[in-house]
């Protein structure tokens, strides 16, 4: 009864067919037929409750109308029977069961016999105590005088196979019937007979799955619409950022780092954007750092090899210059036999010619000459080898006069001025004069290439205080200036020219020892050289150098080479 209206229909096909164009791996897919298996499934037992309350809703009121119909048939008739006036009883039931629609009215005696029906052919039959109409009073020996109300109705099937509604109503002996003339019923006997009525449910079998059909459609409909909306929710809400993060994510594994994914709430799935969005950034710029590291290493790799190169270059440089410089000395040392032989025959011819003679002062020329080329050789031997500084006190300004008359003149020729303002009042300071004259002598010369043409060359002293004491306790020193309006120094060479072989002169001008040794002289005389430059301006070199001697300490041995 129940499951007739549903029959052949499938609550949740047409969900399928919607959700037929989404692929079947996907998240909202699932969601969506889960939903949908779900919501049919609750829909089907909503439905199934709703019809089977309506069935007993519907069944209860035709009860309770069929009751009500077989009380009025009971009233109706009882004036025909105490009249004995059967065929008024007939057309009673007749006319109610044409007008209510009734399949049949009968009434049935006490003893089971059809005494009045709308179905003529069974009058003054007997009816079987086990009949349906007569199974809920007859259920033991002695019947039931008084049948509930709840039990007076029941529903079976005819042979036709219809559902019927099947009424009883007990006809008792009232002291109108058993007072009555025409009857001969003892008041004892308390049951007269029996009204039974058979209600067709055929119309209220179409209204039920009528009902039932309009709420299970009701119920398909509100399926389809939760699971689309249902459907566009998870879309919008959880589809369409798990997608963005899953494009993000393929992004991120083929090493697309530019484009962030879009943040389309401030939900979870926001935040997470958010925080993608952010680890997205951090890699990039990460990635960013490691490629400028990686640049920035390969050129330190690059500008190291290179230094290397240049060192490596130097170094042979100065092998060769070492071993020119021991040929040299060998050299001069061979020569420095026959010179002395040559200057002692010399002497000993000038003594035998008369003074101003045109072969004395010849004479002397070539011994002059001959004292010059020794001078020479002695000094290319001491540059050569090691040699204690012989220090005494020396005059300092002396010895800068000295070396700048030297350099004087060829700095003439290329009109370049040289300046000389010196601290007269200076006392005389413990050093050795030579190595001294040999560090101004190199940073004239520095001065004098770097000038080049048309400049000027200012050598001054004066007293300073060393500037690497403390202010607590301050010594007393000289300093050297030698200030020139040359090309100047770059400043990334200054930290370097103290290096021995460094030079940024031309090949041929310079072998980039002259600094090298002239810092290790003014060290061992316990000063120090600092160097202002500009390019373009010109340079400043000032020698630092102590005015009284140590008190102990042995002197340092400094070596000696030619630029």
């Amino acid at each position: 009864m129940i499951s007739s209206p549903l029959k052949g229909c499938c609550p949740f096909r047409h969900g399928t067919e919607v959700t037929a164009s989404m692929r079947p791996q996907t998240l909202k897919f699932k969601v969506v037929l889960y939903l949908t298996i779900a919501l049919s499934v609750a829909m089907l037992l909503f439905t199934g409750l709703v019809a089977w309350f309506l069935y007993h809703e519907i069944i209860g009121k035709v009860s309770d109308h069929v009751i009500q119909l077989s009380e009025v048939i009971t009233k109706s008739t009882r004036f025909a029977m105490l009249q004995n006036q059967p065929t008024y009883v007939d057309r009673i039931i007749h006319d109610v069961a044409n007008q209510e629609k009734i399949d049949r009215i009968r009434i049935l005696s006490r003893d089971g016999k059809i005494t009045h029906s709308t179905h003529a052919a069974e009058i003054g039959q007997w009816v079987d105590r086990n009949a349906e109409a007569c199974s809920h009073c007859h259920q033991s020996e002695k019947p039931l005088e008084q049948v509930p109300k709840t039990e007076r109705t029941w529903t079976f099937k005819n042979a036709d196979g219809k559902l019927m509604l099947g009424s009883m109503e007990v006809i008792r002996n009232e002291p109108s019937c058993y007072n009555a003339a025409c009857h001969q019923h003892a008041k004892e006997t308390s049951v007269l007979g029996v009204l039974d009525i058979m209600y067709p449910l055929d119309e209220v079998n179409k209204k039920l799955q009528a009902s039932t059909l309009g709420i299970a459609g009701v119920s398909l409909t509100f399926v389809l619409i939760a699971s689309l909306s249902v459907g566009l929710f998870v879309h919008r809400m959880v589809y369409l950022p798990l997608r963005d993060l899953e494009s993000g994510a393929q992004r991120l594994s083929t090493g697309n780092l530019d484009q962030p994914i879009p943040v389309r709430s401030a939900d979870e799935f926001g935040r997470l954007a958010s925080l993608f969005n952010g680890m997205t950034d951090a890699l990039r710029n990460s990635r960013a750092q490691l490629r400028d590291w990686a640049h920035t290493l390969e050129q330190k790799v690059e500008s190291r090899t290179q230094e290397l190169r240049r060192a490596q270059a130097e170094t042979m440089r100065g092998e060769k210059l070492a071993s020119v410089g021991l040929l040299a000395s060998g050299v001069a040392h061979e020569l420095n036999n026959p010179l002395t032989g040559i200057l002692t025959f010399s002497h000993l011819l000038r003594d035998k010619m008369p003074d101003k003679s045109m072969d004395a002062e010849d004479m002397d020329l070539v011994i002059r000459e001959t004292k010059r080329c020794a001078a020479i050789i002695k000094r290319l031997l001491d540059f050569a080898r090691e040699k204690l500084p012989e220090k005494k006190f020396t005059d300092l300004n002396q010895v800068i006069d000295d070396t700048v008359r030297i350099v004087e003149q060829p700095a003439h020729l290329r009109d370049i001025d040289i300046t000389v303002d010196l601290d007269r009042t200076l006392p005389p300071i413990w050093i050795d004069a030579d190595q001294i004259k040999q560090v101004i002598m190199n940073m004239l010369v520095n001065a004098q290439h770097a000038v080049e043409e048309k400049g000027s060359i200012t050598v001054s002293t004066r007293r300073a205080l060393d500037p690497r004491a403390p202010a607590t306790e301050p010594k007393q020193m000289v300093a050297i200036s030698i200030v020139d309006t040359g090309c100047g120094i770059p400043e990334a060479n200054l930290r370097r020219i103290f290096d021995p072989f460094f030079t940024s002169k031309e090949v041929g001008k310079g072998t980039g020892l002259g600094l090298s040794v002239s810092h290790g002289i003014v060290e061992a005389h316990g000063g120090l050289i600092e160097v202002e430059s500009k390019v373009g301006e010109g340079s400043t070199f000032r020698v630092f150098l102590p005015l009284a001697p140590p008190l102990d300490g042995p002197e340092t041995k400094v070596s000696g080479s030619v630029q």
